[in-house]
């Protein structure tokens, strides 16, 4: 179990961010568990014809026996969406003594794979190139729709924080998670490890984590599983009813229908098989009806059905 005391300083500095590195590093437990990740076999199916391309022996042995992570190549994001070039940056300069270390942690009670064993410096250079690599080939082509769903999520949590406060947030984030008095735990976790309050809170959702995780040692930061997912690879959306059709038009209704989680238009469009222009208008409709909200996060606007959509909808 993991224990964050939170003060009242580190509730008013909860943040969000999205994080490219850790969405590679996380992804690398699907590539090693595929069964356990059956809403990705379509990306996994897209990518695994480019693999062998890569030195994927040296990017599985990134995951340990007990699907430990090294923690230096998940580093806290410093905004709240840097690009992974930043991220790298500082995967490679981590201090030699911290990647022996951290590799010495993941690989605990194994022996460390050939392909890890070298100088900690020159491992950690390695590291970060095949890391590089593998997110060009496996995860950049396909980071608008993902970055669309993480987007979402963000604004459906910071929606529990404003409404519920931090017990509504923390309650939301997984089953393994829970908020008491000032304490946060992360159950069923291995290793148990008390961070210290001071330093605020940063709250990354993943598209690939199975519960709530935290790094050892680091600013307090936790990675939970991202709502949504079911919904990333998707291509087409169930018709809507007959009658809601006639009601408001099909397309219409098919666009109220496909924001079951707050959306962009890009990924409406892709869905829906129409063009972003067409999702627009559609969208400017049903907004001055009154049956979609809409809300920018950064620079992303995100569209969602508001309570007389859901009941027009589920009327």
């Amino acid at each position: 179990m993991i224990e964050m005391f939170l003060n009242v300083d580190d509730l008013a500095h909860v943040r969000f961010a999205i994080s490219p590195l850790q969405e590679t590093s996380f992804s690398l437990w699907a590539l090693h568990y595929p069964g356990e990740f059956p809403l990705h076999l379509r990306w996994l199916r897209l990518i695994r014809d480019d693999l062998p391309a890569l030195d994927t022996e040296l990017l599985l042995s990134l995951v340990s026996r007990r699907r430990w992570l090294p923690d230096f190549i998940t580093p806290r994001p410093l905004a709240r969406m840097p690009d992974l070039a930043e991220e790298l940056a500082t995967v490679r300069r981590t201090d030699p003594a911290t990647v022996a270390a951290d590799l010495a942690a993941a690989y605990r009670d194994e022996e460390l794979p050939p392909t890890l064993q070298g100088t900690p410096a020159e491992v950690r250079d390695r590291i970060a190139d095949i890391l590089e690599s593998y997110w060009h080939l496996a995860l950049a082509p396909h980071w608008p729709r993902m970055r669309g769903v993480l987007e979402a999520d963000i604004l459906h949590r910071a929606q529990l924080l404003a409404e519920g406060g931090a017990a509504a947030l923390f309650g939301s984030l997984h089953s393994n998670v829970q908020w008491d008095s000032g304490i946060l735990r992360l159950h069923r976790m291995t290793a148990p490890h008390r961070v210290e309050s001071g330093r605020g809170l940063t709250l990354c959702p993943t598209l690939f984590g199975r519960r709530a995780t935290a790094p050892i040692g680091d600013v307090p930061r936790v990675a939970y599983p991202a709502r949504g997912v079911g919904t990333l690879w998707e291509t087409v959306t169930a018709p809507a009813p007959d009658a809601l059709g006639s009601l408001i038009g099909p397309r219409k209704a098919a666009v109220l229908a496909a924001l079951d989680t707050p959306t962009t238009t890009a990924t409406l469009a892709r869905r829906l098989s129409i063009t972003p222009s067409a999702v627009s208008q559609h969208l400017a409709t049903l907004r001055t009806t009154g049956l979609v909200t809409r809300a920018r996060v950064g620079r992303v606007v995100l569209y969602g059905r508001s309570d007389l959509g859901e009941r027009l909808l589920g009327g």
